[in-house]
Parts: C-alpha cells; sequence; structure tokens
C-alpha cells in the first residue's frame, strides 16, 4: 500500500500531468476565439452597427486581457483561487450576453473575462528550459479552443445560434472547476532530462493529429450534407488524442536522489527567503564564470552531478560565512529578473508592446469581424471561416514555439527574428482581405491565422528571457493589454468607421434607386436598424491601413532583434553554462 500510495503522489505532482491537465484546460477556455461567428447574431438581435458591435468586442477583448491583475493575484492567492476567479468572470459575462440576444433581460453594459494566466504561469515555471514548445503549445490549444467549441455545437445541434454563447457560458466554466486544483507549481527541473524530447516530440505529433482532422471533418462538414449521428462520431473522436499525452506522466518517472541536490532551495523545500534565493542563484552564476566549459561538459554522470553538487555545496557554506562578495548594482541587466516597475523603463519591453500592438492587434481585428467580412464577400457560413482561423491560428503558435527554440538553441539568435517573418507574412494576408479576389476569405484566414498565433508563441518567452520568470506573470500579462489597444483603435476607430460608412453609403443607394426620398431615409436611418455591406470595399481601406502598420511592426521587430543579439548570445551561446 505504500509504494502504491507513492506512485499516486509522484502522479499527482508530476509536472508532465500538469502540462497535459493545461492543455485540456486551454482546449475549451478560448471562447472569445469564436466572437466571428456569434457577431451576426449579436448584431441583428440588438439593431447594432458595426460601431456598437466593435465596442463590445473591444470590451471582450479587454476584458481577456486583463490577466494583468491575474499576474499579481498568483502572488498572494493559491492558483486554484485565480482559475476559480476567472472561470465565475466567464460565466457570468457570457451568461449575460446570452440573456441579452435572447431577449430575457434587457440591455446592460457587458464585460466578459477569462484568466487563463495561471496555467500558463505554472507551466513554464515547471519547465523553464523548455518555455518555446510550453508557451506555444498552450497558447495553441487556447487558439483552436474556438474550433473545438463550434464543432461540439454542430453535435449538440441546438434549435438557434443563441445557444452558442450559452454553451461557451457554462463550458469553460465546468472544466475550470473539475481542473483547477491540478494546476500548479510542481517544482521545475532546472536541466533538461532525456526524455524531454521525446515527450515534446509526442506532444507536438498530437497537435499536428488534432489539427489536421479537424480541418478535414470541418471541409467535410461544409462540402458535403452529413447525418447528425455522423458529425456526434467525428465530434467523440476529437477528444481521443487529447488523452495520449497523459502517458507523458508515467515515462519520466522518480526523481533520482542526486537530481534533488541540484536543485535550488525553493524546490527542495519551502520558498524560503527570496534574497536568500536571488543571493545563492548569483553566486552559483557567477562562479561557473570561472569554470572550464569543456571541462565541465565532458564530465559523465554521475560524476558530473557530484562533482557541480560539491562545487554549489561549498559555494553556499562560502556565501553563509561572507567570503563571496556580491556586486553592487543598480538594477538588473537583460536576462535576468525585473519587477515590471523595472522591466517598464527598457527600451526593449516598449518594442515588444508596440510590435504586438500593431502585429497582434491588426490580426485579432481580423478575427473580431471575421462574420462581417466573410458576410460581405458572400459567404452565409460564417463557422467555417471562424473554424479554420482558429486552426491557422492555434498551428501558428505551436510552430512559432517550435521554430523559434529551433533558432535559440541551435544558433542562439533573437527569438523574435521569426516575428519579423510573421509580420511581412500578416502584412500580405491583410492584401488579401482587401481585394477580396475569388478564394481571398480562404487565403486571408491561413496568413492571418498563422502570423497572430506565431506572436502568442514567441513573445511571451522572448519576455521570459529578456525579463526573467520571477515576475512573469505580471510582464506576460501588460504585454497583453497590446491585444485590446489594438482592436479599440483597428476595429473601434478604423474598420468600424470605415464599415459604417460604407454600409450608409449602399443603403442610401438601394433607396434612391427604390424611389425613396432622403428626408425619409434619414427618418429610417434614426430607427435602430442593423445596416450591412457588402462588397471588397466594406474592408478594403481598413486592411491596407491595417498592413501598413504591420510594416512598421516589423521595422519595431528588427531593432529588437538588433538590440538583443548580444543578450541571446551570452543565453544560448554553447560556450556558456547557465543555471537559472
Amino acid at each position: 500500500m505504500a509504494g502504491l500510495k507513492e506512485r499516486f503522489q509522484a502522479f499527482v505532482n508530476n509536472r508532465w500531468l500538469v502540462f497535459v491537465v493545461a492543455i485540456w484546460m486551454q482546449s475549451c477556455t478560448g471562447p472569445g476565439y469564436i466572437f466571428g461567428s456569434i457577431s451576426p447574431v449579436i448584431k441583428s438581435s440588438l439593431n447594432y452597427n458595426q460601431r456598437q458591435l466593435s465596442k463590445l468586442g473591444v470590451a471582450k477583448d479587454l476584458g481577456g486581457s486583463v490577466g494583468f491583475i491575474a499576474g499579481g493575484l498568483c502572488e498572494i492567492l493559491p492558483i486554484w483561487g485565480v482559475l476559480l476567479i476567472g472561470a465565475l468572470q466567464n460565466l457570468i459575462g457570457y451568461s449575460s450576453l446570452w440573456l441579452i440576444v435572447t431577449g430575457k433581460v434587457p440591455v446592460f453594459p457587458l464585460w466578459a473575462t477569462y484568466f487563463n494566466t495561471a496555467a500558463l504561469v505554472s507551466c513554464v515555471q515547471n519547465f523553464p528550459k523548455s518555455r518555446g514548445p510550453v508557451v506555444g503549445i498552450l497558447k495553441g490549444f487556447a487558439a483552436l479552443s474556438g474550433a473545438i467549441l463550434t464543432q461540439i455545437y454542430k453535435m449538440i445541434n441546438f434549435p438557434d445560434q443563441a445557444s452558442l454563447i450559452f454553451m461557451v457560458a457554462v463550458g469553460p466554466t465546468m472544466v475550470v472547476f473539475a481542473l483547477m486544483f491540478i494546476i500548479r507549481p510542481v517544482g521545475g527541473y532546472k536541466e533538461v532530462r532525456p526524455s524531454d524530447g521525446l515527450s515534446f516530440t509526442v506532444v507536438y505529433s498530437v497537435c499536428l493529429l488534432l489539427a489536421a482532422y479537424l480541418m478535414a471533418i470541418m471541409l467535410l462538414e461544409d462540402l458535403v450534407s452529413l447525418s447528425h449521428n455522423l458529425i456526434t462520431i467525428f465530434t467523440l473522436i476529437l477528444f481521443v488524442p487529447l488523452f495520449i499525452p497523459i502517458v507523458l506522466s508515467f515515462c519520466e518517472g522518480h526523481r533520482d536522489p542526486a537530481e534533488e541536490v541540484l536543485l535550488p532551495k525553493p524546490y527542495q523545500h519551502d520558498a524560503g527567503n527570496p534574497e536568500q534565493d536571488t543571493r545563492e542563484h548569483e553566486v552559483v552564476s557567477s562562479e561557473f564564470k570561472d569554470v572550464n566549459p569543456e571541462e565541465v561538459d565532458s564530465l559523465v554522470v554521475p560524476e558530473g552531478q557530484k562533482r557541480i553538487a560539491q562545487l554549489k555545496a561549498k559555494l553556499f557554506q562560502a556565501t553563509a560565512e561572507g567570503t563571496v562578495r556580491l556586486k553592487n548594482r543598480k538594477g538588473p541587466h537583460r536576462g535576468e529578473d525585473f519587477t515590471l516597475m523595472q522591466a517598464l523603463i527598457k527600451a526593449d519591453f516598449w518594442l515588444i508592446m508596440f510590435s504586438l500592438l500593431l502585429g497582434s492587434g491588426s490580426g485579432l481585428t481580423v478575427i473580431d469581424n471575421l462574420g462581417q467580412m466573410s458576410q460581405s464577400l458572400g459567404y452565409d457560413n460564417t463557422h467555417i471561416f471562424v473554424s479554420m482561423i482558429c486552426i491557422w491560428n492555434f498551428i501558428g503558435r505551436v510552430g512559432g514555439g517550435f521554430i523559434s527554440e529551433i533558432i535559440v538553441r541551435d544558433h542562439a539568435y533573437p527569438r523574435p527574428i521569426v516575428i519579423v517573418v510573421a509580420q511581412l507574412v500578416m502584412a500580405v494576408g491583410h492584401v488579401f482581405f482587401a481585394m477580396g479576389w475569388p478564394g481571398a476569405m480562404y487565403i486571408g484566414t491561413l496568413l492571418i491565422g498563422l502570423c497572430y498565433g506565431a506572436h502568442w508563441a514567441i513573445m511571451p518567452a522572448t519576455v521570459s528571457e529578456l525579463f526573467g520568470l520571477k515576475k512573469f506573470g505580471a510582464l506576460y500579462n501588460f504585454l497583453n493589454l497590446a491585444n485590446p489597444a489594438g482592436t479599440l483603435v483597428f476595429s473601434g476607430v478604423i474598420a468600424s468607421r470605415i464599415y459604417d460608412r460604407e454600409a450608409e453609403k449602399q443603403a442610401r443607394q438601394h433607396h434612391i434607386q427604390s424611389h425613396v426620398s432622403g428626408s425619409i431615409f434619414s427618418g429610417m436611418l434614426a430607427a435602430d436598424e442593423s445596416l450591412n455591406c457588402e462588397g471588397s470595399i466594406c474592408f478594403f481601406l481598413s486592411s491596407m491601413i491595417m498592413s501598413g502598420f504591420c510594416i512598421i511592426a516589423v521595422i519595431l521587430s528588427m531593432i529588437l532583434v538588433y538590440r538583443t543579439k548580444t543578450v541571446y548570445a551570452h543565453l544560448y551561446g554553447k560556450s556558456c553554462i547557465r543555471y537559472q
């Protein structure tokens, strides 16, 4: 019984179990990405114009980005407490929207938010040396959740489209309630374990399998009329791959006692004194600068582990006796732990912020307005494009994390170089939406989805590398505010105004052709009437403006790459031994 109990405790405290459960949670907790599917019914039910609808979209984006508060809550509340707050906000926000759309209550201000910060922060701390893959996979499944929720909606076969809003209010909340106690830091490993490569390969394979399968059944449902039973079978098969990575929890095995010695004190015992932890970290880092890298690399296990353990023990003893003096510095250098206030005075932080605002903000504007974009080009089924852009968003996040990890690990080159390429491609994607050529919706969703997703795999990992993991939650979620700031400008001010202006022009021409006088038409415009725009002209100018701003984002990202070349060479250079 004792052995069984130990195995169960090892299973519950396994970092791969936390990672897989975080994937499950992310797979259904990104309802904001299906706003393009529900926006047409919101617009028609409430008689909104595009400007009013955009304000609701900006409120949704702002609510989804106030994980900045969650980053601070992670410092004072348990992880499950932060997840509970987010789940309740998701329930209240989308339930309110469902009540409004169905006419059960009058219209009132809406604020819908969801915190997924806790899952991301916990997993990054559990895998400190695999930040790119971890961030890319978790953020990727958050994007894929839009397509997953849409497929579940088709399986349940609700009587009306408003029921989709009710489903995203209740479903994710129930999942968070069930899994929130598993998500937590369980003690990150400071060394790369031999099984990590194979484990991440399995997870990447599952990601590609899910994306390919979802794309296949989605196109099949769009091209062929399938029975409800067949749709149900396809949807249930969708969840099978999500259980495959659970075997990773059994593959890692128990921690070797020799490895316990190598782990810093916070992972062996309680959190302890933060100043002492920082002191020990700086001592070990500074001491290893004087060690011959080839000598350490040549040590074999377990001799190498014993040598390093002995060295650390001597250093800690020397620190206690006061024989090691630390350098007095005014503040941390890039690559060390920053507080939010320390990061806010760094140019690199603001380069990342404005690059995200222009690149990611324009991409999210497309995602929020995809329903009206597809309708303006004559497509009746908006679900297909919303699901497609969720899948491409997912692949962009997973692929961005994977490619950027190769660049920094194998070449020690700045991770944001991938963002430079992504923003160039995104500029081309906006041009496709502007022109409205045949098939442009399919190509545009592909390019915008991939590149938008790459932003949220690469930039969080970049922030953790340049400004440390200690305050990662607050740093990351401050940058997250770039999303609503971008949509406020691109969607709330530019795209919505241009759309409404073109819709009014078309409505005026339509009434003139119907021999309706201008005075009567003015009275009709004063009434609560939802005006729709048709043709590529609806989003031509706004798409071209966003394409231009993506080029500006490319310039900012290139400056960031130039400024951080030395930092990445120091962090990932082959001659550098790092213990973070």
